[in-house]
């Protein structure tokens, strides 16, 4: 086992694409996108995004620990320009490190 980062970020499915390409840019090949996500937000109402006429997307993916800063300097924008928003965490890979990084 071996620690890696957990990034979760749910945004407009209108920025997908953009979001996606973010994330390939920072060396990270690998995603799951979960489409049509709705929630409350930490503001205790509906999130902005919940206000539009577009579906909202959930992305997950992981890296390597050294690569997490790259990736939040290319989201950032992203995110801050079109709204979301983005949950980094450390979690606990099991499979070699080889996997990992062929994501």
């Amino acid at each position: 086992m071996h620690l890696v980062k957990k990034i979760e970020i749910i945004a407009n499915s209108f920025e997908l694409a953009k979001i996606l390409e973010s994330l390939k840019k920072s060396g990270v090949h690998g995603h799951a996108v979960i489409r049509n996500v709705e929630g409350e937000g930490l503001r205790g109402g509906s999130e902005d995004l919940d206000m539009t006429m577009l579906d909202n997307v959930y992305i997950v993916a992981f890296c390597m620990p050294e690569q997490i800063k790259t990736v939040a300097e290319n989201v950032r924008p992203l995110l801050n320009k079109f709204g979301g928003t983005c949950y980094i965490s450390d979690v606990m890979e099991i499979r070699s490190v080889k996997c990992v990084a062929s994501l």
